[in-house]
């Protein structure tokens, strides 16, 4: 699953995850810690949404 920011485009990728902010990859959107920030635009994870496929 992908999920993208919705203020500035960023996609976090499961697959992918985020090996550059420490996040493995295969981590679920979920499993991020709370306090994650987009890396582009620094809003939270509830700014985030789904992309559809």
């Amino acid at each position: 699953m992908k999920y993208v920011c919705d203020v500035c485009g960023w996609i976090y990728d499961e697959e992918v995850g985020a090996p550059e902010m420490g996040i493995a990859a295969g981590t679920k959107f979920e499993d991020i810690p709370e306090d994650f920030a987009c890396p582009l635009c620094f809003v939270g994870k509830e700014m985030f949404s789904e992309v559809a496929e």
